[in-house]
């Protein structure tokens, strides 16, 4: 029966075929309205053929909002923390809610996130390659993380990362940013992941148009898959070449940009 619906899937002409769906999570204390503000800034054509989802977090904001006077409330945040991020509150309650929404709108096909909701992304993925969450729900396919991280607790940690999550997955990296190094630690809990460098802080960031065909090339790379019903894995390019940098020259009002592409072992 499942080859069956696959071939008439591949059979419908393109414009009939259901678009792939990306639920994205926003960051602390803001809202899904401003991280599609945030999107925006990208070139159109890189999410044009997905349906996105711009959910809003299940807590109201418990304090100032990093936002206030740049874009409009209600602001919303996914969980709490402690200074340390070992310790979160409310974290359990946060997993169910996402999991029904994922069951009850999906089935979605990627996640996106940035800062909390790319790290409650990670967290998701993870859970579910370790049959804790999700277990009805296909497995996501893809994953696009922009200043995301690994949660610190043991009892998560051990989890949630405790194999290579086999979604493929690209994550945005800032040089200023105070997330740099745990989100290049949370590359590394992925199976040959595209690693995007760029010189800002802690946002997303505008895309050069080197950095536009990188990523343009990854999503065309996942929606071939799909039109092949290839669910998971890598081109075979990528299986021959463990990395690839190359160094861009922005233009005289911007800095210089790394783009690499890495093959980052855990």
């Amino acid at each position: 029966m499942a080859d069956e619906a696959q071939a008439q899937a591949q059979a419908q002409p393109q414009s009939e075929r259901r678009k792939m769906k990306i639920l994205c999570l926003h960051g602390f204390r803001t809202s899904g309205s401003f991280l599609n503000k945030q999107i925006s800034k990208w070139d159109p054509s890189i999410l044009a053929h997905f349906d996105t989802d711009f959910a809003d977090g299940i807590f109201p904001a418990s304090g100032k909002s990093d936002i206030e006077g740049i874009f409009p409330p209600p602001y919303f945040e996914w969980f709490q923390f402690n200074k340390e991020f070992t310790e979160y509150t409310n974290l359990e309650e946060c997993i169910s809610h996402l999991c029904e929404y994922i069951t009850s709108k999906g089935p979605f096909d990627g996640l996106l996130g940035f800062s909390q909701g790319a790290t409650l992304s990670a967290l998701l993925l993870g859970y579910q390659s370790q049959g804790k969450v999700l277990k009805e729900h296909p497995p996501i396919k893809f994953f696009i993380s922009v200043s995301g991280s690994k949660f610190r607790d043991p009892a998560i940690r051990d989890i949630a990362y405790k194999d290579t999550i086999k979604a493929k997955s690209v994550h945005f990296i800032g040089e200023k940013d105070w997330l740099k190094l745990p989100s290049e630690d949370l590359a590394t809990a992925f199976d040959r992941p595209l690693i995007i460098r760029h010189p800002q802080g802690h946002t997303v960031p505008r895309l050069d148009e080197t950095a536009t065909k990188q990523l343009l090339s990854w999503v065309s790379d996942i929606l071939s898959g799909e039109e092949n019903g290839v669910s998971e894995g890598v081109q075979a390019e990528e299986e021959k070449v463990p990395g690839v940098a190359c160094e861009v020259k922005k233009n005289a009002l911007e800095s210089e940009v790394k783009i690499t592409t890495e093959a980052v072992q855990a």
